[in-house]
């Protein structure tokens, strides 16, 4: 299967993939954000440690209109950084946010095992996000594209997702208010 997809895949289209598996991954987590925490709500209060329920809370009223918003501006973000990559051979940022995105699965994974249920995000994350992320670092350093200590190295541009992404979501709030009926 791998020798298949090395033959069928080039490393420019495997880079330019990155915005689809995000917004594939991102689209599950919009859909079902609203519903999930409607239906699940005083599972995930009674589940949780109270010290964490201000951000359950939070989480909790986030519409997907407002989360989409957050989705948005990473994904214009990403876009150029996936430029780089692909058409200038300028890796770091492209690899950072690959490197947090392959993190991101395992909070997805962790949160499923926690609650015991299928969390937003979940399914996408363990079918979409993690064999492309595993399959792309893979191409990346089995074709000498990249070397491991280039993927430690961008980790620390990837971290630069968490102030952009707090960012996206505060936006989303102002840009996209609530509805009366809508805090939990």
């Amino acid at each position: 299967m791998i020798q298949f997809l090395d033959s069928v895949i080039s490393i420019h289209s495997l880079i330019w993939l990155f915005p689809v598996v995000f917004m594939i991954h991102d689209f599950e987590e919009m859909i079902r954000i609203e519903p999930w925490f409607r239906k699940h709500h005083d599972y995930l209060f009674a589940k949780v440690p109270a010290r964490f329920h201000k951000d359950l809370r939070w989480l909790s009223r986030i519409t997907a209109p407002q989360f989409s918003v957050a989705v948005c501006l990473e994904f214009i973000i990403f876009i150029p950084c996936t430029f780089l990559a692909a058409e200038m051979e300028n890796y770091l940022w492209f690899l950072g946010f690959n490197s947090i995105l392959l993190l991101h699965v395992f909070m997805h994974l962790g949160q499923a095992l926690y609650v015991k249920k299928l969390v937003p995000g979940v399914v996408t994350a363990a079918g979409v996000t993690l064999p492309y992320t595993v399959y792309l670092f893979y191409r990346l350093l089995s074709e000498n594209v990249v070397e491991v200590s280039d993927i430690f190295t961008s980790v620390a541009f990837g971290v630069t997702l968490v102030p952009i992404v707090v960012f996206g979501h505060w936006l989303g709030e102002k840009l996209v208010p609530a509805a009366n009926g809508a805090s939990r």
